[in-house]
């Protein structure tokens, strides 16, 4: 008689008996189970696991398509491999850096590609692709004693992989081989390269653009929206990395052991706050012009509150007085707030604003006007009017910071032109190694699970539960209005993610294997443990992350 062992599918909310030792994508198709898009993972008691992964005792387990963002991360991770590959196979001294999520897509440059990459090359690379996948190659892991795989890597030339691992001093370490072709990917892969199916290659800025599916409609590509403004900073971000030799955290770990973290956090430091001088210095040249509105906007956690204050200081120093109103004390009443699908009131919705009242103020106050300023009593859902007023005078411009700053429809009857814009976010510029790199999402989760518990009493489990919908507002409010900045800053700085770490470990580690919460706490933690910790007795008291750590010389 066969060893059976009782499964609990939370897709169906059913128990069946398996095999012992059934891997997941036997047990689903046990179940008889058909996901709306390609499945990719499984949640096995709150951890997130491979296709492959065998049970050998009884356990609940959530099967994951492309809808997720697990999934879809599974998918995009493979898809990379098979980039790797093809690249591999067809230009074997060249490497391809897949550096950072961009328009919708992932942009890639090939390191020791002799001449410009064309159109050609990269139809070249596209076919070898789907070469590669028609072939349905298996996607193979293995696990060996860490100077062993480290050997593997250096032999085939991947020094960054090498050192990363050596750096954080696994005993036993893992790989990935596709066809041969040797590599590292931190996360789960699909059982086999057949299983890919939507892709696309196409020319972006010096690079290559590797387009995926999308979450919402797993069938048809993202669209591709060009972000050049975006585009730039990054690559002046790469530039300044490649100067410092900060490519990749194994360079990091290594400026840690060589003591020159020090250093690094200055020259950081230093390069934020020259971009904030510069945009005040050109905030100063259209004052002289008229300019009296300034919009910031950006995600959460983006650091828009330090950027702000940090920017009135130096405007200041150009004489120019900065005065701010809130647009949360633009609200609507209560009871005529939109509710979103779930019927919770949606105060991320543009329309949870009284833009008319607010629009009617702003041009009175652009005009000189004095005017009385509402405030939103939270507690009764009510605005009220305290007796707070403002008025411009000769050497002030009005500030104001909200995520719809960007969005024409917040403003419609103000000249695009007669204000300056900017955007704030954390754009991420240093990779984990040449294939694997850092979403810039993981970097604001991260500081907004840190600053939620300082300073909200919450905890990483509910900052976690709440993410997925804050996420849902920036894709719908944020980011199609990004690229009408007038001026960008990245608040990411390369060495913060080994700052946080010391910070994170602690608050993720309580969440519970029970809670829903905890395949992406383990996943957060499990990134963060290729950073060695750093003290941060060297970040300035003005600090951007001090808005997230504490010990900032700003009141909040």
């Amino acid at each position: 008689m066969e060893d059976l062992i009782v499964i609990y599918c939370k897709n169906t909310q059913s128990y069946k008996d398996v095999k012992v030792g059934s891997s997941v994508l036997e047990i689903y198709e046990s179940f008889g189970l058909k996901m709306p898009s390609l499945l990719c993972c499984a949640k096995v008691n709150n951890k997130t696991e491979s296709l492959g992964f065998r049970c050998y005792r009884p356990k609940d387990i959530e099967f994951i398509d492309m809808s997720d963002a697990s999934g879809m991360r599974t998918y995009v991770r493979s898809l990379c491999f098979v980039l790797s590959k093809a690249v591999w196979d067809l230009f074997p001294e060249v490497d391809i850096n897949i550096q950072f999520p961009i328009s919708r897509g992932y942009y890639c440059d090939l390191t020791g590609f002799v001449g410009n990459l064309g159109e050609e090359d990269i139809a070249r690379i596209e076919d070898r692709m789907r070469f590669i996948i028609a072939q349905n190659f298996p996607f193979e892991t293995y696990s060996d004693q860490t100077t062993s795989v480290v050997a593997l890597f250096r032999s085939h030339k991947k020094e960054e992989k090498a050192q990363l691992l050596e750096s954080v001093g696994n005993v036993y370490s893992s790989y990935n081989v596709l066809d041969g072709h040797i590599d590292h990917y931190y996360g789960d892969l699909l059982p086999s390269s057949g299983m890919l199916y939507l892709f696309k290659l196409e020319k972006y800025d010096e690079g290559l653009l590797l387009r995926v599916p999308s979450m919402d409609n797993p069938q048809v590509l993202q669209v591709l929206v060009k972000q050049d403004k975006m585009m730039r900073v990054f690559k002046e971000h790469l530039e300044l990395n490649r100067v410092l030799g900060m490519m990749n955290v194994a360079d990091l770990n290594l400026a840690h052991r060589a003591g020159t973290i020090p250093i690094l956090i200055k020259v950081a430091e230093a390069l934020q706050e020259k971009v904030i001088a510069k945009i005040a210095e050109e905030i100063a040249a259209k004052f002289s012009q008229g300019l009296r509105l300034i919009l910031i906007s950006g995600p959460s956690s983006s650091g828009k509150t330090t950027f702000f204050k940090r920017l009135q200081i130096q405007l200041l120093t150009n004489c120019i007085r900065p005065v701010g109103i809130s647009l949360d004390d633009y609200f609507l009443d209560r009871e005529h707030t939109p509710k979103d699908e779930a019927g919770n009131y949606d105060f991320e919705s543009l329309y949870a604003i009284d833009l008319d009242l607010f629009n009617k103020d702003l041009k009175k106050i652009l005009k000189g006007e004095k005017v009385a300023l509402p405030t939103f009593d939270f507690l009764t859902g009510k605005r009220i009017y305290k007796g707070n007023e403002i008025e411009l005078q000769d050497n002030t411009v009005l500030i104001m910071e909200g995520i719809h700053a960007l969005n024409p429809a917040f403003l419609p009857d103000i000249d695009p032109d007669a204000s300056y814009k900017i955007y704030v976010s954390a754009l991420t510029s240093i990779s984990l190694d040449n294939h694997n790199w850092i979403p810039t999402t993981d970097n604001r989760l991260i500081r907004r699970i840190i600053r939620d518990y300082n300073f909200r009493k919450y905890s990483a489990k509910e900052t976690i539960d709440r993410w997925s919908s804050v996420r849902a507002g920036e894709d719908k409010w944020i980011f199609p209005f990004q690229e009408n900045a007038d001026a960008m800053f990245n608040s990411a700085m390369l060495y913060e993610l080994a700052a946080l770490r010391s910070f994170a470990e602690p608050i993720l580690s309580e969440v519970m294997p029970c809670d829903a919460a905890y395949a992406e706490a383990r996943r957060l933690l499990r990134f963060l443990s290729y950073f060695s910790h750093i003290d941060i007795n060297e970040l300035p008291n003005s600090s951007l992350l001090r808005e997230f750590l504490g010990g900032s010389s700003f009141n909040y």
